[in-house]
């Protein structure tokens, strides 16, 4: 097996290497730490007019509908810049998250605000037991009027100080009845 990436891997590596080498230099992810959001907006607004955001979804939600592999490079050297970003939270549990899950209204309105850099997704997972089973699910959803109240407590959500929304997994409600 060939395990070497495509001409077009290599030159995302290359372009996703110099544009991080440039904007995020380790005395920025120094002084990022130090402040309050954990990230800078205006990277993130850069990041997502060169399609980051919309990487690895579908082009009909104005995704670049590139492959895992594509993502993967995207993500070695974020990670190799040490970036601090919501692209994680954002893209890969909530993004993905979405469009695995979600019916056709959630996807058409929640996909694009991912894709254009315009929000900041979290998915709030971990409970107080730790499982990640149907059964550990303690967080419940009830009708109320138009909507639900979601009741229960999650822990250890990313970015949740920063995210513009927070997808939760509450019982007993079914996938389908949001």
């Amino acid at each position: 097996m060939d395990f070497s990436l495509s001409e077009e891997q290599e030159i995302l590596r290359n372009t996703t290497r110099s544009f991080l080498t440039k904007e995020c230099p380790p005395s920025f992810v120094k002084e990022t730490i130090k402040d309050e959001r954990g990230y800078s907006p205006e990277i993130w607004r850069k990041m997502a007019e060169m399609g980051w955001m919309g990487f690895i979804f579908p082009e009909s939600y104005g995704g670049m509908g590139g492959s895992f592999i594509d993502m993967a490079v995207l993500l070695e050297e974020m990670g190799r810049a040490a970036l601090p970003s919501p692209f994680f939270s954002t893209v890969i549990m909530s993004g993905l998250a979405v469009l695995e899950g979600g019916n056709d209204k959630q996807k058409d309105e929640l996909l694009p605000a991912i894709v254009n850099g315009n929000s900041i997704f979290t998915l709030a997972i971990t409970e107080r037991g730790g499982e990640y089973t149907p059964d550990g699910i303690g967080v419940t959803a009830a009708r109320s009027g138009n909507g639900y109240v979601i009741s229960g407590t999650k822990l250890f959500v990313s970015d949740a100080g920063i995210a513009d929304h927070i997808i939760a997994d509450p019982a007993p409600l079914t996938r389908t009845s949001f």
